[in-house]
């Protein structure tokens, strides 16, 4: 349908530069103060009449004084952005000033020839017509104008992508009672200045005045093959704007390629973190897993989880998932009878069991007979292992000794323990824990002919349990403050499935006692994620100008905790065949030292003995702090 000219001239006026929206807006109000003026003494007078001698400096002062306070009042930054109430103050509170002003010099102090009622009286006048003015071209170029024809009620949508999902989308859009599209960006210059279903195509380099002039409440992303770099350049330009930012799954999570509301979905911060992935190569991922029974520690935490669904995909013979939580164990099993094929022939076995207790696991893996082990079972929460750390080295030390030491028992060919960056000089009883229990494969690996030992070490995964994402969100969602313990705090971050494939892949690529390492990518400053989270739930950041927004509190490092992460304990790590993993050149610990903790420090446990314990582990991890 071709657009009327009501239409073509507000989306002319629309798409010139901000500095010339800027300009007109100055010219209408220059016309507005010698309008006023004159209406003023039209008023006074009973007639229109021409300016002579002083009266001319009446003119002139309306400009003059007018113009600069209504810049200083933020005015002419963006018109569509003052409407309603805060509107109304801003021309309020500029026009009291300016008429205190005017009024001074032309009612109390007096100029010859021109009438002092008329320095009362102007005022007046041009502070109804600034509000009016910018009440018409709201009316005509925003939600007025939709309002007459039947669509004021529903949120204002842009849509970027005008291609074939933009297209579908804006059509399933087009009945629908609480989204309306008002128009397009997209990055194919042949479109702009087109129309789509009569709504404009715009460039990427007008979206912030677009998002302004059209008062757009949210922006679509309609480009499945979009990659996370241009989409975090996409967010970033939305940034400072009170918009919700939704999008469409990939091409390949799209079922049949249609597009409809339903696969609409709110932006999440795992949306732009993490790079593009590298498509996993089938030979490694099968290698270790395809018709072997498998078996998994943790199976029902985070990485445990996606491991399990990762590896029923390969075909295993066995899947054996070990936690020693009920629920989350219940969970995985249902979830993984659900994802399995009806073709598949792989027996998910769960078992509800602790890997510190040694009599269980060797049941379980004598059963079994495993060839292939991820141990994922860990207790990783910073603060909480430093509250009970005779738990924290149980647990993540001697729980991967026990599994480790069955596994290599009972002829398991591989055997992969998931260590974190939090090991690599650890102040932390969890990371040196996770350190120890690095060494402790180490050093097995010196002494096993049968098994091949590997770590695979990463940081931060998206959406974990341990990860500040999923507290942000409720932090969020419960209205704020979002906390962040150090301005200068920065982590690492990889999306789950992108690590569980890795992780497998690494495994397949070992020799005994390699210490892989994941590119994790560049670190992300904490405190910018909390900024970008609040920002893409379509609120603003609290900052102290207004009290509007979420508050990001700084609450001071915690006990043990670093500033920065690290991946590697010596330079230049070794590449390998997968361009996001490295092999780490790794020291050989003292064997002699790791053995005499082993065995004495099993005792202190009994004894709770944790103080000799720590000190014990100072020896093998110089940098523990406590």
């Amino acid at each position: 349908m071709p657009m009327s000219f009501a239409e073509n001239l507000s989306k002319t006026l629309l798409e010139l530069p901000r500095i010339q929206k800027r300009a007109i807006a100055i010219f209408v109000d220059i016309v507005l103060c010698l309008f006023t003026v004159a209406l003023a003494y039209r008023l006074r007078l009973d007639a229109w009449i021409y300016p002579i001698g002083n009266q001319w400096l009446s003119y002139l002062a309306a400009i003059f004084i007018a113009i600069p306070i209504f810049v200083r009042f933020g005015l002419y930054r963006a018109i569509f952005r003052y409407v309603g109430w805060y509107a109304l103050s801003a021309v309020t509170l500029a026009c009291l000033l300016y008429g205190a002003i005017y009024s001074l010099i032309f009612s109390v102090i007096g100029i010859t020839l021109v009438p002092r009622t008329t320095g009362f009286l102007q005022p007046i006048l041009l502070f109804i017509a600034v509000g009016a003015s910018r009440a018409a071209a709201r009316f005509w170029l925003g939600g007025g104008y939709a309002a007459i024809l039947g669509s004021s009620q529903r949120r204002r949508v842009l849509i970027y992508g005008a291609g074939s999902a933009g297209r579908q989308l804006a059509g399933g859009l087009a009945s629908s009672h609480e989204m309306q599209v008002v128009a397009f960006v997209d990055d194919d210059q042949a479109l702009h200045g087109n129309s789509l279903n009569g709504k404009p195509i715009f460039s990427p380099s007008k979206l912030a005045d677009v998002l302004e002039d059209l008062a757009i409440n949210d922006v679509l992303l309609a480009i499945p093959s979009l990659s996370r770099k241009r989409r975090n350049e996409i967010v970033d330009s939305l940034r400072g704007h009170d918009v919700t930012v939704r999008t469409l799954p990939g091409i390949f999570e799209l079922a049949d390629g249609k597009v409809t509301i339903n696969d609409l979905r709110p932006l999440q911060i795992e949306d732009l973190l993490g790079r593009d992935p590298v498509p996993p190569e089938s030979s490694l991922m099968a290698k270790c897993i395809e018709g072997k029974c498998v078996l998994v520690t943790g199976a029902g935490g985070s990485i445990g989880g996606e491991l399990c669904r990762q590896i029923l995909i390969q075909n295993p013979s066995h899947l054996v998932l070990i936690d020693h939580s009920e629920f989350n164990l219940y969970v995985i099993d249902q979830e993984l009878a659900a994802l399995k094929p009806a073709e598949c022939d792989t027996a998910i076995v769960p078992v509800l069991a602790s890997v510190t207790d040694r009599a269980r696991i060797e049941e379980i893996i004598r059963l079994y007979s495993p060839a292939t082990v991820y141990h994922a079972a860990a207790y990783k929460h910073v603060p909480l292992v430093e509250a009970n750390p005779n738990e924290g080295v149980r647990n993540n030390i001697f729980g991967t000794r026990i599994v480790a030491e069955l596994a290599e028992k009972y002829g398991a060919d591989d055997f992969v323990l998931i260590s974190t960056d939090k090991a690599v000089r650890p102040p932390n009883i969890m990371g040196a824990t996770k350190r120890i229990a690095e060494m402790v494969l180490q050093v097995m690996a010196e002494k096993s002919s049968s098994t091949r030992f590997s770590m695979v070490r990463f940081g931060n995964v998206l959406g974990s349990s341990g990860s500040v994402v999923p507290l942000f969100r409720k932090q969020i969602a419960a209205g704020g403050p979002v906390t962040v313990t150090h301005p200068e705090v920065t982590r690492y971050f990889m999306t789950i499935p992108e690590a569980a494939q890795l992780v497998i892949q690494a495994g397949a690529m070992a020799t005994s006692g390699d210490v892989f390492v994941l590119d994790m990518g560049e670190p992300v400053k904490i405190v910018d994620l909390a900024r970008r989270m609040i920002e893409l739930s379509g609120l603003q950041v609290k900052d102290g100008v207004t009290d509007d927004g979420i508050e990001i509190r700084i609450t001071g490092l915690r006990s043990a905790e670093k500033l920065y992460e690290e991946l590697l304990l010596a330079d230049l790590p070794l590449p390998t065949p997968h361009p996001r993993i490295m092999r780490a050149r790794e020291p050989l610990p003292d064997v002699q030292r790791v053995e005499d903790f082993l065995k004495s420090d099993s005792q202190f446990l009994q004894d709770y003995n944790i103080d000799t314990i720590i000190e014990n582990m100072k020896i093998l991890v110089p940098t523990l702090a406590r």
